[in-house]
Order: structure tokens, then sequence, then C-alpha cells
């Protein structure tokens, strides 16, 4: 990789001071970011001259391109440097991080009941998503807040829980060195209301995973609310809860008979 990286570089200080023409495939792109542009105006009502938010972000992804065409790029290579930049973009590592005293920020203390201290927090200076936490019993837990990603089996709309972020990290827990998948583990879920007083849900259902490397791993494990936390219960209570749900729904609605038979 360090090599390659090398490599890239030289042809990129060479090709700066030479000219170099236009490609076909410079111009194509030049073409596809017109008819774009166009649309985009014609879909926000802006005019020729005027700035347009959109017709800017094409504008920028075309300066990207035409820098990396002036390179002089191999097919093997641009498809390196593309990796690379995406990874960039994405706020990732380009190397596994290591647990050294120079990728972290200062420490946070915390307290809890009594003000006795529980743990210090550490965010990594390399990728903003890591963090450390260093409990007072010696033992240390890593965490990046980008691995995890819920699903909505109902709608398919995708969101960040504390409860299954947690207990993602039992199963997969962080060891060093560290380097972070380029997408994120995708855990689709359910969740359901028993009692409008619990507010948006009170039931969770955790079926399966899909890892960055398309596998898939089951997990079928079940949560409802106790209090200010969750608590895992059965499957059968899990199902009652969810009829539950539904025979709610069915009365706030005005309807004397449910649906499930």
């Amino acid at each position: 990789m360090e090599n390659i990286i090398k490599i890239i570089m030289k042809a990129h200080i060479w090709n700066k001071f030479k000219k170099v023409p236009k490609s076909n495939m410079e111009s194509w792109a030049e073409r596809e970011i017109a008819i774009a542009q166009k649309r985009e105006r014609g879909d926000s009502g802006s005019k020729d001259g005027d700035w347009d938010y959109g017709c800017a972000c094409y504008d920028s992804a075309m300066k990207a391109y035409k820098s990396l065409m002036n390179d002089g790029h191999s097919g093997c290579s641009i498809m390196l440097t593309k990796q690379i930049l995406n990874r960039l973009l994405d706020g990732k590592p380009l190397t596994p991080i290591d647990d050294t005293p120079d990728v972290w920020s200062d420490m946070r203390t915390y307290y809890g009941k009594n003000d006795k201290r529980e743990y210090e927090d550490y965010q990594c200076l390399r990728m903003s998503a890591l963090f450390k936490y260093v409990y007072t019993d010696g033992h240390v837990v890593y965490k990046d807040v980008d691995a995890w990603c819920c699903v909505d089996m109902n709608n398919g709309s995708t969101y960040h829980s504390g409860l299954i972020s947690r207990m993602m990290d039992e199963m997969y827990p962080i060891s060093m060195p560290y380097c972070p998948p380029d997408k994120p583990t995708k855990i689709y879920c359910s969740d359901c209301l028993t009692d409008r007083k619990n507010g948006d849900y009170d039931t969770v259902g955790v079926f399966y995973a899909i890892r960055p490397d398309g596998e898939r791993v089951e997990i079928n494990r079940y949560f409802k609310e106790n209090g200010r936390d969750f608590v895992e219960i059965q499957k059968d209570e899990y199902d009652a809860r969810v009829e539950a749900s539904v025979e709610r729904a069915f009365k706030e609605n005005g309807c004397e008979q449910s649906v499930i038979s």
C-alpha cells in the first residue's frame, strides 16, 4: 500500500508541471455535469448565473474528477485512489489504529453515585467516532459509534439505538489494532408500543444483522421497557406484547375487533 501511494504521488508531481490535453473521459464528464446542473436548476428554480447549492456540489465533484484525470492514473491506480479518497471522506483511517497515547484526546472523568469515579473517557484523534473507556477496575472498552446501524423492518428507515449498540458491542468487542470497516453492520429490528404512557415504543425485537462482508448473523433477542431501562424477555412474551400493541392501536382508532385471529 505505501509503495503504491508513493508511485501515485510521484505521478502527481510529474503531471503537475506538464500540460495534459483534455481526454474523451473528461469531455464526457463535463457534458454529464452540464446536463445534471440544468436539471438541478429546473428543480430548484434558480436561474443561470445565480448560485445554486446543488450545482456548486457538481462543480466541486468536477474539480476533483479533473484533478484525478490529470494525474495520469491507470485503471488499477484510479481504483486504489478512489478507495483512499472514500476512506478519507468517510472519516476512516487509512491504516489500523493502535492504542498508543498519541492517538487519544484529553481525558474526561465520569462519576456515578456518591460522586464515585466510574471511568475515564478518551476520543480518538485519528477517528472521531472511536472512543476508549478506562474503568476503575482496570478493564478497557473501545466503542465505534459508527459501527452499527439499525434498520426498521416495518418501513426501512435507519437509526441508532443505545440499547442495540450496547448489545452489539458485547457480541463484537473491539480490539487493537483496529481497522474500521468501510460500512456499518446493519441490524434489523422491530419495535412496538403496548402502553401510550411509555412514549414512542416500549418493546424491541432484534432479529438479525448483516455484516459489512454480507454475512447474515441471526440474533433473535427481545426487550421490554422496565422503568428507565430495557430488560431482555423471551420470545413468547415479545409476541404477546406485539399483539397487545395491535389491540391498543385498534382501540385508539375506534375499532372494536382486532385483526389478530
